[in-house]
């Protein structure tokens, strides 16, 4: 693989997790939502533990209610970022929420895969990010539609990791404090 132009390894200091919108409307209508909900969750404590920043969206929560209890209860206070745009991008809120982080490797985690998942993907490597999904954490309203989405953001350049993948590559080893910190979470 040398000479290839290579992401960068997640950094701890880098890495900030986007958590988007996984709303109760949709609790029935995503293909594998519980695993959505249990990997999401498994990422946001891994991050709340080691400081990692997450934000959370909402896409119109007046029709699509709000993000759902397993998610919600894991906060201590929910900010949350409303938005009508399908990229979290096309919101100035999340926009400056972002930048005010100076996080430039961002993890995604939610829904839909090949809609709202995708388009922010798309518009935060244009931004320069470097972009790694949860494949185990998100998903889509058909496993098809699914497989679209991640095939897509593959092609474009985003990394496609799973949940426990992106912990372990965050931690490089094992015997730190952090992963003492997480080795309960990294078992699930």
């Amino acid at each position: 693989m040398q000479g290839q132009n290579l992401p960068d390894r997640l950094q701890l200091h880098r890495t900030a997790l986007v958590v988007v919108d996984i709303q109760e409307k949709f609790r029935d209508l995503i293909h594998g939502m519980d695993q959505v909900t249990a990997g999401s969750s498994q990422l946001i404590r891994f991050c709340q533990t080691l400081d990692i920043p997450i934000l959370v969206t909402e896409q119109y929560p007046r029709g699509l209610g709000v993000t759902v209890s397993e998610i919600r209860r894991l906060f201590k206070s929910f900010p949350v970022i409303e938005k009508t745009h399908f990229s979290c991008c096309g919101n100035n809120e999340f926009n400056e929420a972002l930048k005010k982080l100076g996080r430039d490797q961002i993890i995604l985690c939610g829904i839909e895969t090949h809609v709202c998942v995708y388009q922010t993907a798309f518009d935060l490597l244009h931004q320069g990010k470097q972009v790694a999904v949860a494949v185990d954490a998100v998903s889509s309203s058909s496993a098809a539609a699914r497989e679209i989405g991640l095939k897509r953001m593959s092609e474009i350049g985003v990394q496609s990791m799973g949940v426990q993948m992106l912990m372990f590559e965050i931690l490089k080893k094992a015997g730190t404090e952090q992963f003492k910190k997480v080795a309960a979470i990294l078992k699930e």
